[in-house]
């Protein structure tokens, strides 16, 4: 495995996992869970797409979990038609924290990328200025019985974006205000 120095968030990332957000689980306890997209280069993980994976989880035994792997591999292809470059480098989930099953969630998903990594994004922070997203790998140890023990190491993430996005951005931002401004005047 290439060493990962940082992780690079890219917009549209952030933006699909809210609109994934906002669509299934707005007003729930439930969270979401998606696949990462993008590629290392030199020690930097860009993460530049994502999709939403159909995910259930059942509240009152958190070992007891679904995601829809066929649909992951449909949709997946298709994003290798359009971009060749990406490749599954990894999956997400809302919320603040990681959680007891995301473990084996993260070892389900080495089927479809041998070194996953996985960002946890808070999409209810809304007056922080820190980056909504914390990405991890997960590390193997042997403890002194034998036993293997697996956990998540936290990477440097940050947000970045090429030109042509950051345009995209400021366009969309502008749009933004512009409605709420309209909507304040009727």
């Amino acid at each position: 495995m290439q060493r990962i120095d940082e992780v690079v968030v890219h917009p549209l990332v952030l933006l699909s996992i809210v609109d994934h957000y906002n669509r299934v689980a707005k007003d729930s306890n439930k969270r979401v869970v998606g696949i990462l997209l993008g590629e290392l280069y030199r020690g930097r993980l860009d993460i530049s797409n994502s999709f939403a994976v159909p995910f259930e989880e059942e509240p009152k035994d958190s070992k007891v979990w679904f995601i829809d792997h066929n649909y992951l591999e449909d949709m997946f292809w298709m994003y290798k038609r359009i971009n060749a470059k990406e490749k599954i480098i990894g999956w997400y989930s809302t919320g603040t924290e990681i959680k007891g099953p995301d473990i084996n969630i993260h070892e389900f998903l080495k089927r479809f990328c041998p070194n996953p990594i996985f960002v946890v994004i808070d999409v209810t922070s809304s007056e922080s200025l820190e980056l909504p997203a914390q990405a991890y790998f997960s590390r193997e140890q042997v403890t002194e019985d034998g036993s293997v023990d697996k956990h998540f190491v936290h990477l440097p993430t940050i947000l970045g974006s090429s030109e042509a996005e950051e345009v995209g951005v400021e366009h969309l931002l502008r749009d933004v205000k512009d409605v709420a401004a309209t909507s304040l005047a009727t």
